[in-house]
């Protein structure tokens, strides 16, 4: 207080004295008016500099409007001159003017409290080996508070600053550049390497030389909800319908609930929230989110590639259901008759357990019967797969199927050309209308004959099943698939959020629909397998499938029991498209925003997201073509192995036990919950930290390891065992994506130079993005590095010295 006194005074000692005020820098003095002599507390005396509010270091009631002074950023009081070191770096227009006008403030009878002396500016950070050099235009940065964030928990961003494109604009009044990285302010503006933006040849002749427009501002939803409404359906899947009920029957029923809330809370959650706030304080896709740890980047090419693999197969479960929503649209469904043409001497049709027990029916009894194949079957078999004898038999296409296909694609394609923006308002009739025909298929499931056993069969707890390994093997795998945990999508969801979103109510709120769904959705499937068990006259376990099975064998079969069966039909494979549509399209969100996340600025063009969009569809098309057409006949074979390996537990689980280590060992655990703190307020639960680095590794690996000693080679319905070469392309998919963090890993450490701690050191330093900049630099003093994208030399952005 008292050298803030004696700088604004002139005089030492503290104690306002009266007397002309010495001005800190060169001002013009305005006139002085007459009566202008110190008098004492009640009286008039000289002005003090002041911005029209309360300068309480200095003990001064200010007039508004009668005194100015012109501040830094972050300042509340006079400044002191900076020291000679600092004055070098920081041109004249940028230091502070002090200047005041004829008005008189009042010198107050009971002075103000003290505040505690401001903290000392930190060091600036040494310039890691191979960084530019310092040299440019200083950058003024206005600082952002930090809401409900003490300032104790306030740190310094750290070395490796990266600037991408930023809007770097121009002051008239100090030639100062700012940065400034609103997303709502217009284009971002990559600069030269002068500091100043540099020209383009398009038509607003903004960007780089060479290219057609600025480089586009990040896109963000519009509203929250649109986020939330993306993670449900892309979540909320297929999964979640077909798989957890049958394994929640098989596994014990209300029994399997014990170690899948466990896994859920150990595993599950941690690694969900994880993810999403991963991506919302990253602001970038699945490869550029992993520059807060170079050296681990290969996790984001894992990822790439198994959202590309999901992304190939996952959407022929919806030209199969397409298929049967067109062919649902008749008087009597085509899989409840024979007499078709493809249909087999040994078809019978669906029957009525009464209707068999005198075996009126063909001579046969009720038990023969059950062992003829039903028309359900060899429709799914003979007219939709038109399966094989194997995976090496030829055949033919399947026209109709393939059209399907293909107007799955179209859709998808116009669900997310355009970004967020679009795919954020489809998603709320996407997300919300299956479970309006949930709803109306449980109260349609629970009022059929036989539906309250097939509900007790679902919860009937076994406790024998508690101690087997492989149902909480099967709870941590279902957990980690229903989640869509590793694939990418959920960091690049995050990465739209604004910078101080909650994500971790988000979170929280995120995995409990998601497992409130899987369990509301037990009691509409065994609902109606306990009807058609009841029905046909045997036990549950004949009728009850999981995965494809039950979409398209089990529940097409219970639908010819009810009346009105074309309607039933109808809402369930409508519903069977939804699900799959909105994971489908942010899959291929996720997909594309890693990788425009990878091209330089320089390479942006116009159409630039709608044609890597129809480039990344017409692939996945031709692709899939191998499972409706393929010079084998057994499209359904190819369907099994890319199910089976490239998006498996055990791919999965490898990717969330290294998403794990990395932040919580090598980036640091609580380093990263201070920056869940910079963007949300407050601090996560602990409970995070510990799962991040302890538990959800465990449960991961320990998964992972029981999966690879017991694994089994695959088998299709329980009757074709796959060939050799088979096995060996599915474990090539699963390679394909499990070795991109060791290779990657590798290459960089042999590529870096100096010793193996140097090369270490480097490759996992920071680099930052340009909202870090904007959000954290209220006490930084911030030195630039290298960019955050890999931008030409002309384009490079050099933040020389920034002082806040």
């Amino acid at each position: 207080r008292r050298a803030a006194v004696a700088a604004a005074t002139g005089k030492e000692g503290g104690e306002a004295s009266p007397g002309p005020l010495e001005p800190l820098a060169p001002a013009e003095p305005r006139a002085r008016t007459a009566g202008q002599s110190w008098a004492g507390a009640g009286g008039r005396g000289p002005q003090a500099p002041c911005s029209g509010r309360r300068l309480q270091t200095v003990g001064f009631r200010c007039h508004p409007r009668r005194a100015r002074v012109s501040l830094r950023p972050g300042e509340h009081s006079p400044p002191q001159p900076p020291p000679p070191e600092r004055r070098a770096g920081v041109s004249g227009a940028a230091a502070a003017r002090v200047s005041w006008t004829a008005s008189d403030c009042a010198a107050p009878a009971v002075p103000h409290p003290a505040r505690p002396p401001p903290r000392p500016p930190a060091r600036p950070p040494p310039r890691p080996p191979g960084g530019p050099a310092l040299s440019g235009p200083s950058l003024q940065v206005p600082p952002k508070p930090l809401a409900r964030l003490p300032p104790s928990r306030r740190r310094d961003p750290r070395p490796g600053l990266a600037v991408p494109g930023t809007m770097a604009k121009k002051s008239a009044e100090n030639g100062i550049y700012s940065v400034s990285g609103d997303e709502k302010k217009g284009p971002l503006i990559v600069p030269g390497p002068d500091g100043a933006p540099a020209k383009g040849d398009g038509p607003t002749g903004l960007g780089p030389p060479g290219s057609r427009l600025a480089v586009p501002p990040r896109e963000t939803w519009t509203r929250q909800m649109d986020f939330i409404m993306s993670c449900v359906g892309f979540a909320v899947g297929l999964g979640n319908v077909w798989r957890f009920p049958y394994l929640c029957y098989k596994n014990g029923g209300g029994v399997f609930l014990i170690p899948y809330v466990l896994i859920a809370l150990v595993g599950g959650i941690p690694i969900f929230f994880l993810e999403i706030s991963l991506g919302q304080f990253m602001k970038a896709g699945s490869i550029n989110v992993w520059n807060i740890c170079p050296l681990f980047k290969g996790l984001g090419y894992a990822s790439m590639v198994i959202v590309f693999y999901c992304n190939t197969y996952y959407i022929m479960v919806l030209a199969w259901g397409f298929y049967y929503l067109v062919k649902s649209f008749t008087t009597t469904l085509p899989w409840a008759t024979c007499g078709h043409t493809w249909n087999t001497p040994d078809c019978v049709e669906i029957f009525h357990h009464e209707d068999c027990a005198n075996a009126s029916l063909a001579n046969l009894t009720c038990d023969q019967l059950a062992d003829r194949r039903s028309p359900v079957i060899e429709f799914w078999e003979n007219k939709v797969l038109r399966l094989s004898a194997g995976l090496e038999v030829p055949g033919a296409l399947n026209w109709e199927v393939t059209l399907c296909l293909l107007a799955c694609w179209v859709l998808v394609y116009f669900c997310v050309w355009k970004g967020v923006k679009s795919t954020g308002k489809i998603v709320y009739f996407t997300a919300t209308f299956p479970y309006v025909v949930l709803v109306v298929l449980l109260v349609r499931g629970v009022l059929l004959p036989g539906a309250l056993d097939g509900i007790v069969y679902y919860l009937k707890p076994d406790w024998s099943k508690l101690g087997s390994p492989q149902v909480w093997i099967d709870a941590g795998t279902q957990i980690f698939f229903s989640y869509a945990i590793g694939l990418g999508a959920l960091t690049a969801l995050g990465s739209y959020n604004r910078f101080n979103n909650n994500c971790y109510k988000d979170a929280i709120i995120l995995a409990l629909i998601n497992s409130g769904t899987s369990f509301f959705a037990g009691f509409v499937v065994f609902s109606i397998l306990g009807f058609m068990a009841t029905e046909q006259g045997v036990h549950i376990s004949k009728v009850a499938e999981s995965g494809p099975g039950l979409a398209f064998i089990a529940y097409p079969r219970a639908v010819t029991l009810m009346p009105v069966a074309p309607l039933w039909a109808a809402l369930f494979f409508f519903m069977l498209l939804l699900l799959g549509l909105d994971s489908q399209f942010v899959g291929v969100e996720g997909f594309i925003t890693g990788l425009l996340d990878l091209l330089p600025a320089s390479y942006y063009f116009r159409f630039q997201r709608e044609i890597s969009v129809a480039v990344c569809c017409v692939l996945c098309f031709v692709i899939d073509l191998s499972m409706v057409t393929d010079v084998s006949r057994g499209g359904m074979y190819v369907f099994q192995l890319f199910d089976y390996y490239s998006a498996s537990g055990t791919t999965l689980l490898w990717q969330a036990f290294w998403e794990c280590v990395v932040v919580a060992w090598v980036y640091g655990a609580d380093r990263f919950m201070d920056d869940i703190a910079c963007m949300i307020g407050y601090r996560p639960c602990p409970w995070m930290k510990w799962c991040w680095s302890f538990f959800t590794p465990l449960v991961c690996m320990g998964i992972f390891i029981f999966n690879i000693v017991y694994y089994e080679p695959l088998v299709y319905n329980n009757t074709y065992v796959y060939p050799w070469w088979g096995e060996a392309i599915g474990w090539a998919f699963a390679l394909s994506s499990m070795l991109c963090v060791p290779l990657h890993l590798l290459g960089c450490l042999l590529r870096a130079k100096g010793t193996m701690a140097e090369r270490w050191q480097h490759l996992t330093q920071p680099i930052w993005g340009l909202h870090h900049l904007e959000y954290r630099a209220q006490d930084a003093d911030v030195r630039g590095l290298t960019t955050l994208t890999p931008v030409s030399e002309s384009s490079k952005v050099v933040v020389v010295e920034s002082v806040m």
